[in-house]
C-alpha cells in the first residue's frame, strides 16, 4: 500500500480509532452540498480504474454498467445506481493529505549519494519485530548483500519517503526510478511529531511535515537521534510496471489518481466505492473521490486522507491539510436500503 505510515507523525496526538457503534443514514444527492457542479466523468474514470477489481457480484454489475457510459452522462449513471449513505462513528471527519515524493538518488554510491534505500531482507519477511530501525541504520547486517535499490542524499527526506510508503528517485541521467511498499521491520511507529512536542522544541499547533524537516536540519545531531526515537523501518522494492504519467499503486494495486483518490478505513468504506468530500477549513473542497488506498492512521467512518500527487508542490500543499467536513459514502442501491455491516 502506498502510505502504511502516513500522517501518524501528524494525528498521533488525536483520537483516530472509532469509539462508538456507527450509525447508517440515508441522504438524497440533494444533500450532497456542490454535487451538481463537479466534473462527474473525471470521478467515473476514476471508478473504472479499480471496479472491475472488486470480488462482488453487486459491484462487478455495476462496473459492467458504468463501462457503458460515456462522461457526459456520469452523473446520471452515480445517481441511478448508488445513494449516499452518512456513516458515522461519533468522531469528527478529518481529511490529511498525502503524496508521493521525489527524491535525488543515484543507483550506485557516491560521496553525494550515500543513503541507502534497502529491499526487505529475508529474515525480515519472516520473523516478527526484526531489528529495529537504530539497528538497521547502525549495524552490519545489511552490508554487502546487493540490498540497496538506490542511494539517496537526505536522509529526512528517505524518513519521510518511509512515513508516505512510495515515491521517485530522480537520478542523474534525468531518468527516474520509482519505489514502492516493500514491507516494514514490524515494529510499532513512534510519531517524532509527537516527541518534539513531548521535549518542548514544537508546540502542537506547530507540528507539520515542512516544521519537522527544518528542525532535523537545524540540529542535525540531536536530529538524527529523533529518527531513531521512531524503531519502525520500512523498506521497498522497485516498481517499474506504472508508466510515469499514472500515480503510484495503492492499496488496490492500482495507481491512485491526484485529487480524486482517498485513503480510507476499509472497515467503514469499502475499497473501491465513490466517496462525496464535503472538506471545510481555508480552501472548501466538494468533489467525487474513489476510496482506492488506506493508511495506518486512517481509522474511523469519517477519516480520509487525499491525494494530491506527485513532487515537493504535492508534499507542501498535502503538509498542510488538517480539515474538518463531512465523507459520504455512495452504495449500491441494494446495499445502500440494507444498511447492514456484514454487507460491505
Amino acid at each position: 500500500m502506498i502510505g502504511a505510515l502516513r500522517s501518524l507523525f501528524l494525528v498521533a496526538a488525536m483520537t483516530t480509532a472509532a469509539s462508538a457503534e456507527p450509525t447508517r443514514s440515508i441522504l438524497s444527492f440533494v444533500d450532497l452540498d456542490g454535487w451538481a457542479a463537479d466534473d462527474h466523468g473525471a470521478a467515473l474514470s476514476v471508478f473504472l480504474n479499480t471496479c472491475g477489481d472488486l470480488d462482488d457480484p453487486d459491484w462487478q454489475a455495476l462496473c459492467g454498467v458504468a463501462q457503458t457510459y460515456e462522461a457526459d452522462a456520469a452523473r446520471s449513471f452515480f445517481e441511478l445506481f448508488f445513494r449516499p449513505v452518512l456513516v458515522e462513528d461519533g468522531e469528527k471527519a478529518l481529511f490529511t493529505g498525502y503524496f508521493e515524493p521525489e527524491l535525488d538518488g543515484s543507483k550506485t554510491r557516491t560521496d553525494r549519494f550515500k543513503y541507502p534505500i534497502y529491499k526487505m531482507p529475508p529474515e525480515a519477511r519472516e520473523a516478527g519485530p526484526w531489528l529495529s530501525r537504530r539497528e538497521i541504520l547502525t549495524g552490519d547486517t545489511m552490508q554487502g548483500r546487493g540490498l540497496e535499490i538506490a542511494w539517496v542524499d537526505d536522509p529526512v527526506e528517505l524518513f519521510f519517503l518511509q512515513i508516505q510508503g512510495s515515491g521517485r528517485v530522480r537520478l542523474p541521467d534525468g531518468s527516474a526510478l520509482r519505489v514502492g511498499y516493500g514491507g516494514a521491520n514490524g515494529h510499532p511507529y513512534r510519531s517524532i511529531g509527537a516527541e518534539l512536542i513531548r521535549q518542548g522544541a514544537l508546540g502542537a499547533h506547530e507540528v507539520s511535515a515542512q516544521m519537522i524537516r527544518a528542525w532535523v536540519r537545524k540540529n542535525p545531531e540531536a536530529g538524527a537521534e529523533l529518527l531513531f526515537h521512531n524503531p519502525s523501518y520500512v523498506f521497498f522494492r522497485e516498481v517499474s510496471r506504472v508508466a510515469p504519467e499514472f500515480g503510484p499503486l495503492g492499496a488496490m494495486n492500482r495507481s491512485v489518481t491526484t485529487m480524486r483518490s482517498i485513503a480510507a478505513d476499509p472497515a467503514y468504506t469499502p475499497l473501491g466505492a465513490p466517496v462525496w468530500v464535503e472538506k471545510d477549513g481555508k480552501a472548501p473542497l466538494r468533489r467525487l473521490m474513489i476510496a482506492q488506498d488506506t493508511g495506518a492512521a486512517i481509522k474511523g467512518a469519517q477519516r480520509a486522507d487525499i491525494f494530491f500527487g506527485t513532487g515537493d508542490e504535492a508534499g507542501q500543499a498535502a503538509g498542510r491539510l488538517k480539515d474538518p467536513g463531512r465523507m459520504v459514502l455512495l452504495l449500491p442501491i441494494q446495499r445502500a436500503y440494507a444498511l447492514l455491516p456484514d454487507e460491505f
